[in-house]
C-alpha cells in the first residue's frame, strides 16, 4: 500500500480520551467521572414532550434543514430572554447534531488551507480535529492554574496575518473558567481591530456558579462577526439526543449551514421538538440546575480534596480539574490509566487538551454531573491513594 489509510491531518489523534475511559470504566465496573454525561434524565417533561412528537409522528421524517420552525423560535426567545440578542429564526438560526457537528461545520465553513485559528488550551479534543479537517492551523494560547485566566498579551502576540478566527469557549470546558466582561471586551476589541471571526462554543452558559455568562455577540462590533454555538444536551441533561444550533448574521448561518448539509443533512426530528419545550422552562428550572450542580461541585471538591488532590474550583461547566503531583504523581495519563485498579474511579487525563504537554502534564479532570452517593463513593474509593 503506497500511503498511510488515514488522511494525515487527523494522523496520532485515535480513538478520544472519552471513549477510552468510559470503556475503562466498563471493563473495570469502576465509577465513571470521565465522560461528562449525567447519570439521570433530565426533566419528565422534556422527555415526554419527545415521546409525544414520535407517536405523533412529528418530526419521524427529515425535519427541515434549518431546523423544525418550533425549535428555531425557541432559540430566538432563548436568546433575547437571557441576553437581549435580536436573532431571526429563519434566516440566523441553525440547528445542527450537538454543538460538536456546529463546530465542525463552522471550520468547514469559515476556514481555508493555510489559515490560522487561535484556541484557548486546554480545549476539547474535536476542536484539534475540526480545525485539522478544515486543512487550518489551530495556534494556542494557554490557560494556565490556578486562575486559568486569558493571556491577554499572549493572545495579542498569538494574531499573525493568516489568523482567520478565535475559537473560543466560555464556560471552558476543561477548567470551569468563566470569561469576565474585561476578558470578553479586550477578545472582542482584538477581533475588531484584526478583522476576525469568532467562533463561541457557549454549551454550558447555564451551568455557572461563580461570575455570568456573557456571550461575546453581545459586545461592540461582534454581532456581526460572530458565530455562538451551543446545545440542549448540557442544559437538560438529554446528551445523546444530539440537539445543538448555531445562530449568527444570515452570511455567517448560511455559510455554517452549507458545510452542515453534507455532514448530517438534518437529525433528531422528535427530539427538536422537545428540546424547543424545554427552553421555554421557568427561570427557576435554569436556577435550580445551577443551584443543584453548585452543590455537587463542592460535594466533590471537598472529596478531592480529602483524598490528596489540588482542586482548582470551577466557576462553571460540571468538571473539577485537579492536579496530581501533590500526591507525587508526575504522568496524568498513566494515573487515569490506572486509576480504576488502584480505586474504581475513572477520570480523564487534562494533558490529551495540550498542545503544550507539560503545561498540563499532572493534570486530571473529573466531572461531577452525577448522584450525590456517586460522588461520595468515588470520593469515598479516591482515598485508597494516600491509604497505607
Amino acid at each position: 500500500m503506497r500511503r498511510a489509510l488515514l488522511n494525515s491531518a487527523l494522523a496520532g489523534m485515535g480513538t478520544t480520551i472519552f471513549a477510552e475511559m468510559s470503556a475503562l470504566a466498563v471493563e473495570t465496573g469502576s465509577v465513571n467521572l470521565g465522560q461528562g454525561f449525567p447519570d439521570t434524565d433530565g426533566p419528565a417533561e422534556v422527555a415526554e414532550a419527545a415521546a409525544a412528537a414520535v407517536l405523533a409522528g412529528r418530526g419521524n421524517q427529515y425535519p427541515p434543514g434549518p431546523g423544525i420552525p418550533e425549535l428555531r423560535m425557541a432559540i430566538s426567545a432563548h436568546q433575547k430572554r437571557f441576553y437581549g440578542l435580536e436573532v431571526d429564526p429563519e434566516t440566523e438560526v441553525l440547528v445542527t447534531a450537538g454543538a460538536t457537528e456546529a463546530v465542525a461545520a463552522a471550520m468547514l465553513a469559515l476556514l481555508e488551507p493555510g489559515d490560522e485559528v487561535i484556541a484557548l488550551e486546554p480545549y476539547y479534543d474535536s476542536y484539534a480535529a475540526c480545525i485539522a479537517m478544515a486543512g487550518a492551523t489551530r495556534v494556542p494560547v494557554t490557560l494556565r492554574p490556578p486562575g486559568f485566566r486569558p493571556d491577554l498579551d499572549a493572545l495579542t502576540d498569538a494574531i499573525t496575518s493568516r489568523t482567520r478566527l478565535i475559537l473560543l469557549n466560555s464556560p471552558h470546558n476543561p477548567t470551569g473558567m468563566v470569561a469576565t466582561p474585561d476578558e470578553l471586551a479586550a477578545i472582542a476589541a482584538l477581533a475588531v481591530e484584526h478583522d476576525l471571526l469568532v467562533v463561541t462554543d457557549e454549551v454550558y452558559e447555564h451551568l455557572v456558579f461563580d461570575g455570568q455568562h456573557i456571550p461575546i455577540a453581545t459586545l461592540p462590533g461582534m454581532r456581526e462577526r460572530t458565530v455562538t454555538i451551543s446545545s440542549g444536551g448540557k442544559t437538560f441533561s438529554f446528551t445523546g439526543w444530539k440537539i445543538g444550533w448555531v445562530t449568527g448574521t444570515p452570511e455567517l448561518v448560511s455559510a455554517v449551514r452549507t458545510a452542515k448539509q453534507f455532514l448530517t443533512y438534518v437529525s433528531g426530528g422528535p427530539f427538536q421538538y422537545a428540546i424547543a419545550m424545554g427552553l421555554g422552562l421557568p427561570d427557576s428550572f435554569y436556577a435550580d440546575l445551577a443551584t443543584g450542580l453548585r452543590r455537587k461541585r463542592d460535594l466533590l471538591a471537598d472529596g478531592l480534596r480529602a483524598a490528596g488532590f489540588e482542586v482548582y474550583l470551577p466557576a462553571g461547566t460540571y468538571f473539577i480539574t485537579t492536579d496530581i503531583a501533590v500526591l507525587g504523581e508526575t504522568d496524568g495519563l498513566a494515573f487515569c490509566r490506572s486509576l480504576p485498579e488502584r480505586c474504581g474511579v475513572v477520570a480523564v487525563p487534562n494533558v490529551v487538551f495540550y498542545d503544550d504537554h507539560a503545561a498540563g502534564q499532572s493534570q486530571v479532570r473529573f466531572a461531577f454531573c452525577k448522584h450525590d452517593e456517586v460522588l461520595a463513593d468515588a470520593a469515598a474509593r479516591l482515598t485508597r491513594l494516600t491509604d497505607h
